[in-house]
């Protein structure tokens, strides 16, 4: 029997998930019409998700950042205000509106007010080069960019209509989002707008590590989205969530539209800090944490006597995503900090594929975990046939979250309505589905298949790797070989007596094939904004003999 694996479907479980969560929950009858008439005028996007929480719980806390704290009430008429704001700058329904800001209230302002006024938002990479920016705007051609002050140098060659300032350390100016909001409270523009008769999308781009980004649209609605992660993820109603993963990128974005849909308090800061996050989790006692991979490496990377010091009771939820857990990361976190942790495995494309419990994650190290609600996975061979299941081949993947296609046209493989995720994994007779790689990765050496997740994993699980990434290159006798760069933990040196026990470390866990024929060790590797490590940027040849 071939491997296809679908998650439930029934429309009952879909009520009974946002109810356990208190999305769904008794209101008064004057409360619960005007519930009713904000979705019926907005449907759930953005402007009408954010609208209900804001009359259900118009007091509760919104937004923590470095600015201070605003109300949902506040957030609601500060979108308004700038909505106002972005229309009187020639900003209609369909029109295209970029955002390059970094985690802090004026990101989830305006991508609120932008769902508004029915425009298209655009979230630019906070880590992109100049030629790399230039040439995005130059295809998706927006009206507006609202960028953070740090970025107008970077952006000065782009070709871009009109600027609105979103983050800037000193006084605003009109072209401010808060000197824009300002103005529009002064002159009594708080007012809700019309619904426009155009339906917004949401443009995120892929992280570009193979390439340049491209651009894929969602519309702008989040129930299916939250659905998904919540039958699989035990999110609350009411909890504060410090999100750390960028929220420019699928996963960061993900919690926002969370927000929307739980009322959840959100903790942001600009940029991460590994001894920073743990205070902040400790002082806001905070339920659940967002992060990317590489920012659990960081803070666990720190002196035992820091961790001791924020043992994080109240964190309920680990939520990581973005790339996978290496090595022996999950048990470790665990082990201090309690069974909290998931990992989401996904790609822009088609968001969230599968979630690891942390029971998963126990039981079967190195799990990409169980699907969720309204998913469907399939493990074709090159000839589009299902695979046994336990053997390996080609993922695709169906759900209510995929893109139809890229902005600048084209897409993913598409078998049965089902998409590629660009990446070759099994699953096991529990249901649960294992990566073994990205499907362009995978080299013959010695006429054998290897993946470098696999090695790569094996390599970080030695006490005295921080980092690792591998990639094939030419071989005269093999065909193809691994080349593993290897960031040694702080306070060891990479010797060449390091690299044999490294190999040797392999040697024992996994066939000898797929042992590395040279070792190079790095002070750090290359990443991009979301903790993805950029393989064509690490060094093509491997140090002279």
């Amino acid at each position: 029997m071939g491997t296809i694996v679908t998650g439930v479907k029934d429309a009952g479980t879909s009520l009974r998930i946002l109810a356990e969560s208190g999305i769904v929950r008794p209101y008064s009858p004057v409360v619960l019409a005007g519930l009713v008439k904000a979705l019926k005028q907005w449907s759930t996007t953005p402007a009408g998700g954010f609208k209900t929480i804001a009359l259900r719980a118009p007091d509760r806390t919104a937004i923590i950042d470095e600015h201070g704290s605003i109300t949902y009430g506040e957030l609601h008429e500060r979108s308004n205000a700038l909505a106002h704001g972005l229309r009187e700058r020639g900003v209609r329904p369909g029109d295209g509106v970029a955002l390059m800001c970094r985690n802090h209230r004026g990101f989830i302002e305006a991508s609120i007010a932008i769902s508004k006024l029915g425009a298209d938002v655009l979230y630019l990479n906070t880590a992109f080069a100049g030629p790399q920016l230039a040439d995005v705007l130059e295809r998706e051609q927006p009206r507006v960019v609202v960028h953070d002050e740090e970025f107008t140098k970077l952006l000065s060659d782009a070709p871009i209509e009109h600027r609105v300032l979103a983050w800037t350390d000193g006084e605003p100016s009109e072209d401010s989002l808060e000197g824009i909001v300002a103005a529009q409270v002064a002159a009594g523009r708080t007012e809700d707008l019309r619904p426009p008769g155009h339906r917004g999308r949401t443009v995120i781009l892929t992280s570009g590590t193979t390439g340049t980004p491209k651009g894929a649209p969602r519309p702008q609605g989040g129930i299916p989205a939250a659905i998904s992660i919540l039958s699989r993820m035990p999110l609350r109603s009411g909890w504060k969530c410090y999100i750390a993963a960028p929220l420019f990128h699928t996963w960061g974005f993900a919690h926002y539209q969370l927000m929307m849909m739980l009322g959840t308090t959100v903790v942001l800061r600009r940029k991460f800090d590994p001894e920073g996050a743990l205070r902040l989790l400790n002082e806001e006692r905070c339920d659940s944490f967002a992060v990317i991979p590489v920012m659990l490496q960081r803070i666990l990377a720190l002196d035992e006597k820091v961790l001791d010091a924020y043992p994080l009771p109240e964190l309920k939820a680990v939520a990581s995503s973005g790339s996978a857990l290496p090595g022996d990361l999950p048990t470790r976190w665990m082990d201090r900090y309690g069974d909290n942790l998931y990992s989401v495995y996904g790609s822009t494309e088609i968001a969230w594929a599968s979630i690891a419990s942390p029971a998963d994650l126990r039981e079967a190290p190195g799990t990409a975990g169980r699907l969720p609600h309204k998913t469907v996975i399939r493990i074709l061979d090159p000839d589009g046939n299902d695979v046994p299941t336990g053997e390996s081949g080609r993922i695709f993947v169906g759900n209510d979250l995929q893109i139809e296609s890229y902005t600048g046209g084209g897409g993913k493989e598409v078998v049965d309505g089902l998409m590629a995720s660009g990446d070759v994994g099994r699953m096991d007779a529990e249901g649960r589905l294992f990566v073994e790689g990205r499907d362009d990765e995978m080299i013959v050496s010695g006429g054998e298949n290897v993946f470098p997740k696999e090695v790569e994993d094996c390599l970080a699980s030695h006490e005295s790797v921080d980092e690792v990434a591998a990639i094939g290159v030419d071989d005269d006798d093999f065909g193809q070989r691994l080349l593993a760069f290897v960031v040694p933990v702080p306070g060891t040196d990479g010797s060449e007596e390091l690299a044999e026990q490294l190999k040797g470390h392999v040697k024992e866990k996994l066939a000898r094939y797929k042992v590395p024929r040279e070792i190079v060790f790095l002070d750090e590797l290359p990443r991009n904004a979301t903790g993805k490590v950029l393989k064509r940027e690490l060094p093509a040849t491997e140090p002279a003999e």
